[in-house]
Parts: C-alpha cells; structure tokens; sequence
C-alpha cells in the first residue's frame, strides 16, 4: 500500500478520497487555492498545499505547481478525482514522467474515449450502437445539414473533446445549423481548448443510464450495476439513483443485462484500468439504447453503487493502481436493495439554478448510518461557496431495501438538513422526492426543470 497520495482536487470529492486514504492508512496531501485557503477539504488532509489563485486555471489544473506539491511532499501517488484535470491525458502523462503512480485509467484509454470521435469508434468495434450521427468532426454547416438529411431533426450539435453538456445546442431545421455549430464551436474553444463539433440525433424526453465498469491491468473488465442521472438541469445532474427504475416491468432484466453487456464490451476494447462510466441514451418509446461517452474517472454519483454493493470503489481505485488484480468482491458483485443520492446546490431553482454563491453561517445534517445514510459534504460552518467552482455543498445518500423505503428515508434525511444563509436548491429537492412522477419512476431528462416552472 502507499504511504502518502497527493489529492488533485477540491471539495467534497476530495475530502471523500481522504476518507478512504484514513482508513487504509495512507497520509493525504492535498492542494488548495486562496479561495480555498479555509475551505473544508484542506481542514481533512494531513497536509494541504497552496498552488495558486482562485482561478481554476492557475490553480487547481497548475500542473507545474501540483507537481512541485507532490515532489516536496514525497507523495507516492496522484488521485485526481473527478473534474478538473482527471480526465486530461497530458496530466496523467506528467504524472507518470515524474515518477508517480496515477490513480485512474491509462493517457493512451484517456485520449482514446475523452474525444469523441475515437469513443463512438471503440463503441463500434465493440458491437455496441452510438447514438446516430457524425463518425467524425464536422467542418461546416453544409456537411452537417447532409448529414441531418439522413437521421433526421431535430439534432444536436456537440464538443468533440468535453462533456457535462457544456457547449451543446439544439437544432431543430437546417435554418438554425450554422449560428449552432458557431456557437457551439466557440465554447468548445474557449471551455476544453478544441473548437471542433459534430451532430447526432436528439433524443427527445430520453432517459439517462449509465453503468459502472472497472478494469485492472490483468484484463479484467467488469460491470458493478447501472444508474438512472435523468433528473437534470442544464445537462448536469442533480438525483440519481441505483437501480435504473427505467428498467421496470417483465423486460426489464433483459435490457439491464444487454447494458451491463454493453458497457463491459467498451470496457474491454478500451483496455481499461480503474473507475469509469459507460453512459447510454435510453429510448424508452423505442426500447433502444445508445452509447454517449465514457467518463474516465469516479463520478459524483458513485456512492450510489457503493451503497447497493457494498464495495468502496476509491479503495479499489488504488489497489488497481498497485497491480492488484479484481477481487471477487467486483468479479461476482452482488446488488442489494436501492440507492438515492441527491446533490445540494447553492444554486436558485425558480430562476433557471443559476448559482447562488455565499457565506455558510448554519451548517447542520443528520447523522450518518453506515450502509443506510451518508453525506459527502465539500463545505463547513462558518464558511462560503465560492463564485469560482461549482456551487455543489454535499450530496446525501440512502440506502434501503426498496425503492420507495430508500426514497422515503432520504425525504426524512433533507428535512433534517439546516443550511442559511444561502439560497439553495433543498426545498426543490423535496418536492422532487414526494411527486408522483418520482415516485412512480417516471421521469426523463426533462422532467427537472419542468418541475421547477410548475413549482
């Protein structure tokens, strides 16, 4: 085992990836911008490190300053989280020139599935269908519009090299193709530093699936069970939960396991090494679904599928790191009950969640329960969100034999939640649990921020 990783992150993940490193052991160092000089996630590693300025850019991606941290410290080992530069293959390759072990996938698995392009490719060759559209990068709106010809409108036209719906429009006819591809390309270019777009077909109301594969360095990949992130706004998620309730009925055993069959193809054709997410498209009027993307990295939404399998997957993002083979714990994962995690925003539902940054004064949530209640908080009192990150405060999760048991017992854990002065998305969230739609499993990707008008 390591004796001391460096965490290249913030906030809640970061203090969630010091957790496990306690528990096994290892020291944490971490790594803080002047924003984040009293922030939560500094306070929970054995040591933290000021890299730069509140701008992200010179901070927290400062690959230089980060790596000077991890040299000064004798750190072993990077963990970069999720976000941020977790995903950046150039990152991993510093790592790894520098003489560290990196806790995530290969550069080679990071430049092969976070473009676009080269991802629907590996899809393919693994039998499993993309969501129909552009094979490659489209170069202008005439070449867009032939393509939309054949599959139809309306369309999305979309970053080859980020995600998080960042830079997404749109179209609807071929009128609006241009100003979409423009705008979309000047986003990509100023967001992930690739101005490139291509389209795909729109799905209209779909259903967003997504399956947890983990992978060593001895070939093996496996599927560690689905999840449904279809209540979103502005393509990011804010509930989701395990099992996918889009799965329900008689057929619905069959569908999960051509997913899981799916996601463990790419998984394999990927020759991938650590936590990753296949996520799919589920066209629930058509009984189909599509292959998106694959997230290179642990998700905010992983507590999910460590409450119904009982595994603590950033252990076994560094026991992977080390060689270690896949225990049987992952090989012959078993599923137990149902998993609701819902993300706590600073954020203003009745005004499209813009973010609503802010001083943290009262800061209370209830208490924790091992394999039943957990909150993964990236924020304390007295303290502040920030303008300059994502304005997420924690997530909580519950756990329970049933749906509506697990559902019920998060609604109870929100009540209790105390937090002011902020203006947050927590009445939402408990409206969001107590409607019929949820409670019957029948929502899409549209349903949040319908909601939130009617509300």
């Amino acid at each position: 085992m390591f004796t001391r990783i460096l965490i290249a992150n913030r906030g809640e993940i970061a203090a969630r990836i010091a957790r496990t490193c306690r528990r096994l052991g290892v020291a944490t160092v971490g790594i803080h911008s002047e924003a984040d000089a009293d922030a939560l996630h500094p306070s929970v590693m054995d040591e933290s490190h000021l890299v730069g300025p509140a701008a992200v850019r010179e901070s927290y991606m400062n690959v230089a300053a980060i790596l000077e941290v991890a040299k000064r410290s004798g750190a072993q080992a990077v963990h970069p989280g999720y976000g941020l530069l977790s995903e950046k293959s150039h990152f991993a390759r510093a790592v790894l020139d520098a003489g560290l072990v990196w806790i995530g996938p290969s550069p080679e698995a990071l430049d092969a599935l976070g473009d676009k392009m080269l991802s629907r490719a590996t899809a393919i060759a693994a039998g499993v269908s993309p969501v129909p559209g552009a094979n490659a990068p489209v170069e202008s709106a005439a070449e867009a519009e032939a393509i939309l010809a054949r599959i139809g409108y309306p369309a999305l036209v979309k970053p080859v090299g980020g995600g998080g719906g960042i830079g997404m429009q749109v179209v609807r006819d071929a009128s609006g193709i241009e100003r979409a591809m423009k705008s979309a390309s000047d986003r990509a270019a100023q967001s992930f530093g690739d101005a490139r777009v291509y389209v795909e077909r729109y799905v209209e109301r779909p259903r967003h699936i997504e399956v947890q594969i983990f992978g060593d360095t001895h070939g093996e990949v496996v599927a560690l069970g689905e999840r449904e992130c279809s209540l979103q706004r502005r393509h990011q998620k804010i509930v989701e939960e395990s099992p996918a309730p889009a799965f329900h009925g008689a057929d619905g055993a069959v569908y999960r396991e051509r997913i899981l069959d799916a996601a463990v193809r790419i998984g394999r054709a990927a020759k991938y090494v650590g936590a990753g997410t296949c996520e799919f498209i589920w066209d629930e009027v058509r009984k189909e679904f599509y292959f998106l993307e694959v997230n290179c990295r642990i998700q905010v939404e992983h507590p999910v599928t460590e409450m119904v399998t009982g595994l603590d997957l950033v252990e076994q993002q560094i026991r992977v790191a080390l060689g270690e083979a896949l225990p049987a714990a992952l090989r012959d994962v078993t599923l137990r009950g149902h998993a609701v995690e819902a993300r706590l925003y600073a954020e203003d539902p009745a005004k499209g969640f813009i973010p609503k940054p802010g001083d943290v004064t009262t800061l209370a949530w209830p208490a924790e329960v091992e394999g039943s209640l957990r909150i993964d908080a990236g924020v304390r009192a007295p303290g502040k969100v920030t303008p300059y990150y994502d304005p997420m405060i924690a997530k909580i999760i519950a756990h329970a034999p049933t749906r509506a048991e697990a559902i019920a017992k998060l609604g109870e854990a929100l009540d209790a939640v105390q937090v002011a002065p902020l203006v947050t998305n927590l009445a939402f969230l408990k409206a969001v649990l107590k409607s019929e739609e949820f409670a019957a499993g029948a929502y899409d990707t549209t349903f949040a921020e319908v909601f939130a008008k009617r509300k």
